[in-house]
């Protein structure tokens, strides 16, 4: 019966020989996307794997001062907001798609080694997670659930093999032994399912629960209502086809509903995959590269930024998640010229290069990565990067403040904007710095709006015969 499982529900022997596949190439690379090969992904792939008072105010000659705003922004200057970008695409990109096939495995569907698109698996096992380092799929569907009460400690053992049967079941394209449908899993497309938990779980498992483990400090400009906010359990559900997200998604309800309700859903998207080269930072739909100064996995001190040690206990080689909703307001952003634009990011739109940038070549690299020169001044003696414009704001000297993003689009069809995630260590060390500047000062803030609010402690990763979140009840 569903939620009443004593272990994990695939065969073990076709498990155990998908363990003995030979490693592959993982990594993520992006003010904060896009994706690499690195040594610290290969490490982590398969076998291995992977209240505030009022905000101070800043004068319309302030803002103005700190750089020339075209004339359709003169009319509109706000303050606050958490939104990164920057990007190019290079003539030397290499073959659009390679790094997230270097990461796959084929899928254990009927037959095996299903050909052509989506019959690629991505392994589940690891010290880590998949879905937080792997390269960012075409769409993603984040489901936020509330606990039953009855729901205690017990339960929640036998909810999490539940969970990893599944889990094991769905990414690897072989189905659950239970599922009804395994054609619909048969061809995954890179599917990978993230678990995360809240307060209210951790507290009954009986587990320590961390000090950033809570909702966030209040922000001046949140409008949150409470429809995208918390949870006690997280599923992140990602691959490069919406079906097999479908069909896990209703896989997994099914299964838990023994144990949680649901709370709230929020579906993002990509574009597709193989659709532009890789390390291509990603454009929101304000027209932005959203993502440029991003730590890499396969940089020194990346694990220090956003894996937990053997300090946090359970949750050694877990992170935590913040997934902040962004409303975008388009139709107003809409009503601003290019140079207003560029001037609120303090990035071009052409290629994602700093308003310090030298001039863009005809091919190649335009300089999204070049280091942004705040102190620039133009011929007039102002700021050539304002100094309320989004990357003066987002910017940190503190090297410890940094965090690895992962944002994605999301269009329901009456609101647009930004499914803004992020992993750390300590998001009150982390992202609250940031977004408390981002808060207090931004000129994107008139145009964009936080409407939903969330962390989660996502659990370290399992091995093959082990049980996904087993450290909570150790």
């Amino acid at each position: 019966m569903a939620g009443t499982e004593s272990g994990p529900r695939t065969d073990p022997a076709r498990r155990s020989a998908r363990a003995d596949a030979p490693d592959a190439a993982l990594g993520v690379t992006a003010e904060t996307s896009g994706t690499s090969p690195s040594a610290a992904g290969r490490a982590s792939a398969h076998p291995a794997a992977e209240g505030r008072g009022p905000a101070p105010e800043l004068g319309r000659r302030a803002l103005l001062t700190g750089g020339a705003l075209g004339a359709g922004l003169s009319a509109v200057l706000g303050a606050g907001g958490a939104l990164g970008f920057g990007a190019a695409r290079t003539a030397t990109a290499p073959v659009p798609g390679a790094a997230a096939a270097a990461e796959t495995e084929p899928s254990l569907g009927p037959g095996g080694g299903l050909p052509g698109f989506g019959g690629e698996s991505l392994p589940c096992h690891g010290p880590h997670q998949a879905g937080v380092i792997t390269a960012p799929a075409a769409h993603v569907r984040y489901a936020a659930y509330r606990l039953r009460p009855d729901a205690d400690a017990e339960a929640l053992r036998r909810m999490f093999r539940v969970l990893t049967g599944d889990v094991e079941g769905l990414t690897s394209g072989e189905a659950p032994l239970a599922d009804p449908e395994p054609e619909l899993a048969a061809r995954p497309a890179r599917l990978t399912v993230t678990v995360g938990v809240g307060p209210e779980l951790v507290d009954r498992a009986g587990a320590a629960r961390p000090g950033w483990l809570a909702p966030l400090p209040r922000f001046d400009r949140d409008r949150l209502n409470g429809d995208f906010d918390g949870g006690d359990l997280l599923l992140a559900i990602e691959a490069d086809d919406p079906l097999p997200i479908s069909h896990a998604a209703r896989m997994l309800e099914r299964d838990l509903a023994s144990f949680v309700e649901p709370l709230w859903r929020q579906r993002g998207f990509r574009r597709a995959r193989g659709s532009e080269g890789d390390g291509t930072t990603m454009r929101n739909l304000m027209g932005q590269v959203d993502g440029t100064v991003n730590p890499s996995s396969s940089e020194d001190g990346f694990d220090g930024l956003v894996w937990l040690g053997r300090e946090a206990g359970w949750l050694a080689g877990g992170t935590a998640l913040v997934l902040r909703r962004i409303r975008m307001e388009l139709d107003t952003w809409d009503m601003v010229d290019r140079p207003g634009r560029e001037q609120t990011i303090g990035r071009r739109l052409s290629d994602g290069a700093p308003l310090t940038a030298p001039p863009a070549p005809p091919l190649g690299d335009g300089g999204e990565r070049t280091p942004a020169d705040f102190d620039a001044k133009d011929a007039r003696g102002l700021s050539v990067i304002p100094v309320a414009a989004h990357i003066r704001r987002a910017h940190s000297s503190d090297p410890s403040e940094r965090i690895f993003r992962r944002a994605s689009n999301y269009d329901d069809g009456h609101e647009a904007g930004l499914l803004f995630a992020c992993y750390q260590r300590d998001p009150l060390a982390q992202f609250v710095p940031i977004q408390r500047r981002l808060d207090e000062a931004d000129l994107l803030n008139e145009w964009v709006t936080h409407v939903g609010s969330a962390v989660f402690a996502i659990l370290p990763g399992f091995r093959p015969g082990e049980t996904l979140g087993a450290p909570l009840f150790d």
